[in-house]
């Protein structure tokens, strides 16, 4: 399906000096501008691109990527300001206005904000909006299972720990007995459902759990870290967590299961100051 503020991949239809014009289905014949022309790109040819409106609501083909699609969030740059809102850097030509209806409070030229990109599907007009509560689900609908991977990005540092926004629509949290690093607002990180309570509210973590899964994930992850270091690495259970966390990516509980399981195996030894690799 060809949509605004998505990607899709158009074939060519013919070329002109300023550039060529894809077959965008409902949109007619759009054009690709000269500068973002694939070298060689000739009719009946396909090309991956994003499809946008231009600054005079011209449909538009692009091979730039934007920070965030519709639908999706991103933490943009205020470029400037206008009399009606503020025009965010989304990573394009044309940058993206948020009106002051859609912001959370009033935004100040230079700063970062969460944004989330959405279509009005009356006018075709893509648009942004900071009024991030207002855009996800705090409980859970139904779609999402414990255990399930899911896209995390880090929004909000509260006392208990993080709020995520999972799967760019529902609101979950990240204690902070989950976090072994710095966490940057906007980061994007691979998480997983911890638990679902009963409110329907979501708990997430960094780390796959269950343990038939250390011996996949974790486990191969200590080995390959021994391979790389000449089979030797000095950190051990009672490591501090951060150290654990910066060498393997893992939480210590989760260290000490993948270390646990290795050694009945018989891959490796535990010593004093460190894990050695076994031949």
């Amino acid at each position: 399906m060809i949509e605004l503020g998505h990607y899709s991949t158009l074939e060519c239809v013919k070329t002109t000096d300023f550039g060529v014009y894809l077959d965008g289905g409902p949109f007619g014949e759009v054009l690709l501008p000269k500068r973002y022309v694939p070298e060689g790109l000739q009719p009946g040819q396909e090309v991956d691109i994003f499809l946008y409106c231009d600054s005079e609501d011209r449909v538009i083909a692009t091979t730039e990527k934007p920070h965030a699609a519709v639908g999706e969030f991103a933490y943009m740059r205020a470029k400037d300001l206008s009399d009606h809102g503020a025009f965010m850097d989304w990573g394009l030509m044309k940058d993206l206005f948020v009106p002051f209806r859609e912001q959370a409070y009033e935004m100040e030229k230079g700063k970062y904000y969460f944004v989330k990109v959405l279509l009005d599907e009356t006018s075709d007009r893509i648009y942004g909006s900071s009024k991030i509560e207002k855009h996800v689900q705090r409980q859970n609908d139904g779609q999402l299972k414990v255990g399930e991977e899911v896209k995390l990005m880090a929004w909000l540092r509260t006392d208990l720990g993080c709020k995520m926004i999972i799967n760019d629509a529902y609101m979950g949290l990240l204690f902070k007995n989950e976090i072994f690093k710095d966490l940057k607002t906007g980061q994007i990180l691979r998480g997983y459902i911890k638990a679902i309570r009963e409110d329907g509210k979501m708990d997430v973590t960094l780390q796959k759990h269950g343990y038939g899964n250390y011996i996949d994930d974790t486990a191969d992850t200590v080995l390959n870290k021994l391979k790389e270091n000449n089979g030797y690495l000095a950190i051990t259970d009672g490591s501090a967590p951060e150290a654990i966390y910066e060498t393997f990516g893992m939480s210590k509980k989760t260290f000490k299961k993948a270390v646990g399981s290795l050694y009945k195996q018989r891959l490796i030894a535990l010593e004093k100051e460190g894990i050695r690799l076994l031949e």
